[in-house]
């Protein structure tokens, strides 16, 4: 096929005077030099694009691809996942992964949280605060966590997120507000394990690629798995696969969760178990990173016998199949 690749190069936006906070979420080169070399080795015409300008200017042009390999988070707003797909659904191009109301309510956690809930999913209680009087009118029993609305990467997440009484949270929220210019999200404090779930497939056919615990060093940021824990992962984090009871449940928490908000092709689902031990939902990652030695999707997926190459070949099988391109290279999962 001939495929687009779509995405925010966090060196484009360093050179507007954004800050390394501000990017995180963005790729580097050698995340889009991966998937163009992997693509272009699983027999596929690659043509990379950049952003969503690049792309709507494209478009105009006249381009057009067999699918687009959609890894753009966005530049603005709580529906900037969303924006790339609804733009290529409007010219008619398949692309890779979720819709753009899947995109949208996955970023905003309030949202995802309240359909995982009523699909019968764990997640702990939560709120939303945007004001003083938001945070004065919580009823929740501390210890509690906050963290911005709809952000991801762990931007926001830090030990100050860890709050013990109404004082704490109210400066907390209300820092987070206007540090991020959007609301925050305070929920229940979950001080058991934590894992990170891959998926992979649509409908009957998706399936956990692996169960991946996540275990803080004495180095890291204490009790969250932080923005600064994640960039300098190497030297505070451990990550193992897990396959004990409490991870096959967590693993069945993730894929209920990715059911339940219409997930497709692939994402990574957070999970993280309460005060008695039960995985429960913390948020859905539909556009999961692929950085090959640093993402989280590509590390469990490679700890589990799935290299780099079958994961994105399984992430554009899964997306032509769904779409309909009857000249879809086959290639089957790896084990």
């Amino acid at each position: 096929m001939k495929i687009g690749l779509v995405y925010d190069l966090r060196d484009d936006y360093l050179a507007m005077g954004m800050s390394d906070e501000q990017v995180a979420e963005f790729d580097s080169p050698v995340t889009i030099a991966a998937l163009a070399g992997t693509l272009a080795g699983l027999g596929h015409e690659v043509e990379p694009i950049g952003h969503i300008r690049h792309l709507a200017a494209r478009l105009v042009a006249g381009s057009r691809w067999d699918l687009v390999f959609n890894i753009a988070e966005g530049l603005k707003g709580r529906s900037r996942e969303a924006q790339v797909p609804a733009l290529l659904e409007a010219y008619g191009i398949a692309y890779t992964f979720s819709d753009p109301l899947v995109m949208a309510v996955s970023l905003d956690k309030a949202v995802a949280k309240r359909l995982v809930a009523e699909a019968g999913v764990p997640t702990p209680g939560h709120a939303v605060i945007a004001c003083s009087a938001d945070a004065d009118a919580v009823d929740l029993a501390y210890p509690l966590f906050v963290k911005p609305i709809a952000e991801g990467t762990g931007k926001g997440c830090e030990l100050a997120s860890i709050v013990h009484d109404a004082d704490q949270l109210r400066n907390a929220s209300l820092a987070l507000v206007a540090r991020f210019g959007q609301p925050a999200l305070v929920e229940t404090y979950l001080p058991g394990r934590e894992f990170t779930v891959g998926i992979i497939g649509n409908g009957d056919e998706a399936r956990v690629i692996a169960v991946m615990e996540i275990a803080l060093r004495a180095s890291a940021e204490p009790g969250v798995y932080s923005w600064t824990n994640k960039e300098e992962c190497e030297d505070r984090v451990d990550y193992a696969l897990a396959d004990d009871m409490t991870a096959l449940t967590a693993g069945d928490v993730a894929l209920r969760a990715y059911h339940a908000l219409q997930c497709r092709d692939a994402a990574r689902i957070d999970v993280r178990c309460d005060a008695m031990g039960r995985p429960c939902f913390i948020e859905a990652n539909p556009l999961a990173g692929l950085n090959p030695g640093h993402s989280d999707l590509p590390m469990l997926a490679a700890a589990a016998g799935m290299d780099y190459r079958a994961l994105i070949a399984g992430i554009v099988e899964a997306a032509a199949r769904r779409s309909g391109l009857d000249d879809a290279q086959a290639v089957e999962y790896a084990a």
